[in-house]
């Protein structure tokens, strides 16, 4: 695994680099050695803020963990990557395995988690409009998130609510 390092209002010491590596470095057993860890530390008041981002084929795992002391926010992000990879490795296996072999496979102690169910299904009209009218339209409806055609681009987007009332918009790669 290759880490990419970075701090936001805090110096990257040696200490800090070595914890990071060395949590992070317990999960190398799910990815190869070309695989980039996206590390952002940073100190906002007396929050310490880890940040990690691991792209897998095709999805990303990611999770931010904040507590006042670092390390501690470094044992936490890294409980939490832990599980969602197991999570993806199970689903991974499901998807791959038939007739209910996947269930005999012994998993390191992991709880059964529920099978993802879709409860509900909608369809609506992708109207074209601007990502500032989407996030009105979005705080209208009271979501969380709103789907749009972009009108600057005439592609499908995403806008969402983000902590710190702000917004994010993702948008397809060209």
């Amino acid at each position: 695994m290759k880490f990419v390092i970075i701090g936001r209002n805090i110096e990257v010491t040696p200490g800090l680099k070595s914890a990071v590596e060395d949590k992070i470095g317990k999960l190398e057993k799910y990815f190869t050695p070309e695989t980039e860890v996206h590390v952002a530390l940073s100190v906002e008041k007396n929050q310490q803020k880890i940040e990690v981002t691991i792209p897998v084929k095709g999805t990303i795992i990611r999770s931010e963990q904040v507590s006042s002391d670092m390390y501690v926010s470094i044992d936490l992000v890294e409980e939490i990557i832990e599980r969602q990879l197991k999570k993806y490795r199970t689903k991974l296996v499901d998807k791959h395995q038939s007739g209910g072999l996947s269930a005999a496979l012994p998993d390191e102690g992991e709880e059964d988690d529920e099978e993802i169910k879709i409860v509900r299904s909608k369809k609506f009209d992708i109207k074209p409009m601007y990502p500032e009218d989407a996030c009105v339209q979005m705080e209208l409806l009271g979501h969380s998130f709103f789907v749009f055609m972009n009108a600057e681009t005439d592609k499908v987007n995403v806008v969402y609510k983000r902590k710190g009332n702000t917004y994010g918009l993702i948008e397809p790669e060209d």
